[in-house]
Order: structure tokens, then C-alpha cells, then sequence
């Protein structure tokens, strides 16, 4: 079982019991920090007999969902790495709910949600979703930063260390100067001792969109270059879901994460260092 996964008596519980004593979602694993736990949702969870409404899972731990019907953790293990924010000024955190961010004069993050907060954040799969009043909200990834009121965030990748410590890290990324060829329906990215990563189609557009544009633009900007004939919303769903396949194929290829890079404001750029190299030749 992982993260977001229920036990219960639905039929499409990870975890599926056919007991009439089970609630259809009587528990779910959640991923809390460092440690993996099991939350009581419909249902009861007792350990040595005694009610609990979470408890940190552990190899060798006996839940007992109902009389005569115990569950028997056998492993554990826990995700390479999870996604944290980083707030000017504070250490990095690593979220286990909706938190509240406030400032300035003075920062902070408050867990839960509060309505006179700055804005809220809390993580959606391997990123985090900052909502803030007045603007759409941000799905921020590894690599992308914002700007909440003069507070700036970012967001991290942490890899959990052997000694239970998360250390940050850049998903393996390889951190070599790149030289990116942009050539419209393809794109190629080259590295000293790696693989060249080859990009076509829409994934090869949008870079190549962001070569040529050179400096910060609304992502609304390029998907109307992508998708001219789309309504806003429809354009906004493909933009999200091939900005996250861009993304991807750039992970797979060891390619540092925040090469593209959104700001939490609607804008989107390559992120270069000060040794790589672009050309366009569209």
C-alpha cells in the first residue's frame, strides 16, 4: 500500500476486505513527513486493544480493524524522496496538510488552513498547489519559485538520508552545462558524457516556444501559439498536462529540474546557468 491508498469494503480499496464490521473506507495510508501512517476514517483501528485514530506504521505492528480481524504490517518503505517548501527566511518543510502562510513583517507557516493567511499550500502528487485570493492557482513543482506578497517560496525535492534526515537533492539530476537546439518540431539537449535527449512534438514546441521568447512569459501566451483555436480552459488543461510531460521526460534524462520554471504568477522561462548554451534555430 502506498500513499492515498484505502482499506475498506469498496471493491476499489487498494486494501479490499469483504467483512460487514469493515467500513467501505475504513482507513487510508498517508504519507506523513518521514514516516507512513494509517488514518482512521469510517472505521476503528486498535493496537494491543487500545482505540487509535493514526498510528505510524512499522514492520512488525498488529492493527486490529475489528474483533478477531488484525492486519500484520510486514515492511515498510519509504518514497526516495518527497516534495518541501522552502520560505524565505525559515527551514525547508516538508508538508503533512493544508498550511497557512503569513508575513510580512513576520513569516510564517502555520499548519491548517486559516482564512486571513497570505495564502495556502499543500501538496498535490509530487507538487505543491498555492492558493492565494485574487489569482488562478499555482501547481508548483520541483524547481519553481513565487512570490506571495514580498514572501518568496520555493520548492524543493528532499531525499531521506540513512539516518532518517532529509538532505535536499536534484532527483539524480546531472548537473553538467547544457547546449539546447531548438528547432521548433524538435528540440535537442546536449551533455559532456550523457545521452542526447531528443524532443518532438508538442514537448519540443513548448520548449522551443520558450527559447524564443527568451525572458519570463505568461504561460496563456505560449498555449495560444500551441493551441490557437482552444478556449481558455481547454487551452489551460493541455498546457498542464504536457507542461507536466515536458517535465518529465526532462527527469528521465537526468536534466536538472528546474530548467523550466514557473514563478507562481502565470509566468513560465528556462532557467539557465551561466555556462549553457541556446540556440535557435526554428
Amino acid at each position: 500500500l502506498g500513499h492515498g491508498d484505502l482499506v475498506g469494503r469498496l471493491e476499489s480499496a487498494a486494501l479490499h476486505l469483504d467483512d460487514p464490521r469493515v467500513s467501505e473506507a475504513h482507513a487510508m495510508v498517508s504519507l506523513r513527513g518521514a514516516t507512513l501512517t494509517l488514518l482512521a476514517l469510517r472505521g476503528r483501528l486498535a493496537v494491543a486493544q487500545r482505540p487509535v485514530a493514526t498510528l505510524e506504521l512499522a514492520p512488525g505492528l498488529e492493527i486490529e480493524l475489528a474483533r478477531g480481524l488484525t492486519l500484520t504490517v510486514e515492511a515498510v518503505s519509504l518514497p526516495a524522496r518527497v516534495t518541501a517548501l522552502r520560505v524565505a527566511g525559515m527551514d525547508v518543510r516538508v508538508l503533512t496538510g493544508v498550511c497557512s502562510l503569513f508575513g510580512p513583517p513576520k513569516t510564517e507557516l502555520r499548519p491548517g488552513f486559516h482564512a486571513d493567511a497570505l495564502a495556502h499550500v499543500w501538496a498535490r502528487g509530487d507538487a505543491l498547489l498555492l492558493r492565494r485570493e485574487g489569482a488562478p492557482d499555482a501547481v508548483l513543482a520541483p524547481g519553481d519559485r513565487a512570490d506571495v506578497g514580498g514572501v518568496e517560496l520555493a520548492v524543493v525535492e528532499l531525499s531521506l538520508a540513512a539516518d532518517g534526515q532529509y538532505v535536499t537533492t536534484a532527483r539524480g539530476a546531472v548537473a553538467a552545462p547544457l547546449e539546447i537546439i531548438a528547432r521548433y518540431e524538435s528540440a535537442h539537449i546536449y551533455r559532456d558524457r550523457e545521452p542526447a535527449l531528443v524532443l518532438t512534438g508538442i514537448s519540443a514546441r513548448i520548449l522551443s516556444e520558450l527559447v524564443a521568447c527568451g525572458v519570463p512569459t505568461p504561460w496563456s501566451a505560449i498555449a495560444a501559439e500551441l493551441w490557437p483555436d482552444e478556449p481558455p480552459d481547454e487551452a489551460r488543461a493541455k498546457w498542464d498536462v504536457n507542461l507536466g510531460r515536458l517535465r518529465k521526460k526532462l527527469e528521465r534524462a537526468r536534466i536538472r529540474g528546474d530548467l523550466v520554471a514557473s514563478d507562481g504568477r502565470g509566468n513560465v522561462e528556462l532557467r539557465l546557468e551561466r555556462d549553457d548554451v541556446v540556440r535557435d534555430e526554428s
